[in-house]
Formats: structure tokens, sequence, C-alpha cells
């Protein structure tokens, strides 16, 4: 089955800054690892401070290129967003792995919706031999809608993802290797399940502020991934332009409505386009030194490791020139 692709204020900084926001000196460590074992500290230390998120269907032409050009760039982890839904979505994770050699790659998310967990199981189970401790599954609810399109029901959301985490795991427990899992969590509940049955949460579409509420539910050990959507433009009327572009479908979707609301947005700032403020502090915008700000905000609000989705480029050699503009920053490694 196919599902559809899915899934404060302008931040001022430094151009230099004084550390690269991945570098040691750009903050501590959590602490303890997450759920997973041993390979879950391999996996969390190749990461790094620092991924980038690309919507699955931008990767397909050449994924084993782009992420081949993600991992030279010195980025530690590829999430590929979407809802995965079938094996050509996976395929797209094995080329991106065959290409690198040490790049972490995650789905960002696998809807449950669209996988019966046996056979998910074995799917992973099979990269994870092919590529051990380099495959991060997240796995998430979706939305009603995308849900709809698949003739399936919509309904428990945190109840399906619960039976479906302990049916992935007794498929996983018949000698089949696994790989760690993820949850796409917003809410307090799905971040107490990606707490207490999983690695730890990969929240989309929020701020520093939800990221600080985030590692208050998981404590200090489960791996927290937020992503954050940026736009390499200093003229702001062009940058929230590319944004609301990037929003609109969001804007649509209950859950998301229901979190950012929850985050303090009033409905008047959620209609239409958004506003100024909501686009702002959802998109980081600007110069590589403000969007460098940012992914700051959130690694001090406890992040371990923050997914940048660059928006506006139409080609993957637009998309890892953006990139290597910001990697300086992001990650210490001047431009070549």
């Amino acid at each position: 089955m196919r599902v559809p692709a899915e899934e404060g204020g302008e931040a001022t900084a430094d151009e230099e800054g004084t550390a690269a926001v991945g570098d040691p000196a750009a903050g501590a460590g959590r602490g303890p690892k997450g759920k997973g074992g041993p390979e879950a500290r391999g996996w969390r230390q190749d990461a790094g401070r620092v991924g980038v998120w690309l919507n699955s269907a931008l990767a397909a032409e050449d994924p084993s290129e782009l992420a081949a050009g993600i991992e030279r760039l010195g980025f530690g982890a590829l999430w590929l967003g979407g809802g995965n839904a079938d094996e050509t979505a996976f395929d797209r994770v094995r080329q991106a792995l065959a290409g690198t050699g040490r790049l972490v790659v995650a789905t960002g998310i696998t809807s449950i919706w669209a996988w019966e967990a046996p056979a998910l199981a074995r799917l992973v189970g099979s990269i994870e031999e092919e590529f051990p401790g380099r495959f991060l599954l997240g796995l998430g609810v979706s939305h009603a809608p995308l849900v709809r399109s698949l003739g399936r029901r919509y309904e428990r959301p945190l109840e399906a993802m619960s039976a479906f985490l302990g049916e992935l795991a007794e498929a996983s427990s018949e000698g089949q290797a696994a790989a760690p899992v993820v949850l796409a969590a917003l809410g307090p509940r799905m971040l107490e399940l990606a707490r207490d049955s999983s690695a730890g949460a990969h929240p989309y579409l929020t701020t520093p502020a939800h990221t600080a509420r985030a590692r208050q539910v998981l404590g200090s050990s489960p791996f927290l991934a937020p992503e954050q959507a940026v736009v390499l433009e200093q003229d702001p009327a062009r940058a929230r332009s590319t944004a609301r572009a990037h929003l609109s479908r969001y804007l649509r979707l209950s859950n998301y409505r229901r979190n950012l609301l929850d985050l303090g947005y009033g409905e008047e700032e959620l209609a239409g386009e958004g506003s100024d403020r909501l686009v702002d502090e959802i998109v980081a915008h600007g110069s590589p030194g403000q969007v460098a700000h940012r992914v700051s905000a959130h690694l001090a609000a406890g992040a371990d490791h923050v997914c940048i989705q660059p928006l506006g480029q139409a080609t993957t050699a637009e998309r890892l020139d953006a990139l290597e503009q910001l990697a300086p920053l992001l990650l210490g490694r001047p431009r070549a």
C-alpha cells in the first residue's frame, strides 16, 4: 500500500559563534544512552548532534548520491520522511546506506497503518543484517486523512501504536535482527510511550519550547531528535513565502494544530497561511548563523540530535549547496 508524503521570533546570532553546534563545546551529552542495547550506543554516537531530514520522494532520483554528499559534508544522519509505506521506500534506505560508510539512515516516519508488523520486522531485520547498527526505524501514527486514503480507519492512535510495537517486538524475537525504534511523538502520552517502549522520540513541526517539554517527559536517557525546517534566505518576505508553502498542508492536520495550540499559538495564528510569529518560530530562516542559533536552542532545550530540513531547493545539487553553507556553523567544518 502507498501513503501520501507527510508528514521564538527571528533568531539572531553572531555569524561565527563561539563553537560549532555539533562540537562538544556546544553542549554536553544527555548522559546514559537510550534503550536498544549495545548497538544503540553506536548509532547514537554516529548520528551526531545534527542530521538532515528530507522527504523520501526528494531522494528518489539518486539516494546514494544524496546520502554520499550528506556524509561527505559531515552530517551524521539522513532522515527519510513521508509514510515510507512500501518496499520501494525502503529500497531508498538501502541505497542510501550502500552509498555511504558510516551515515545513519532513519525513517521519519514509517506509518504503522501501512504495514503488518511481521512484514515490517522481516524487512527491517534484513536491512539491519546488511548494515548493522546504521538503520533507525522511526514509526508514527500519521494523520486521519492519510490513513483514510489507505482504506483504514484512524482510531485510538496511542493504543494502535502500543499494539504495533508489541507485535513488532514479538516478530523480531524469533531470531530476527532488529533495529532501534523511535516514535513520532508530540503529546505527553505518546512521549510516555516512546520513553517506555522505544529508544526515543522524533517530534516534527515543533519549537525549542516543545523540545524542553519533550525532554521533561522522556527523562534524561531516551533519544530526542526534533525536526527543524530551515530556509537560507535573509529577506524575511521571501523566506516566509517559502516557509508558508511548506507549512500550508500541515496547518490543516488536526494533530499538528492541537500541538501548536498547546504550545500557546492562537486559533487566529493558525488560520490561513499562519501568522508571521508562527512561521518564524516553526521555520528557522535567515543567515547560516541564524539557523545555527535555532539548532543550538533545540540542543540547549534537551535535544540529542536535530534533523534540519532545508526548504526551497529544486535539485540534489541545490540541497547539498545549502547544507554546505550550514556545515561550518553546525558541524565545525570549513567550506571546501
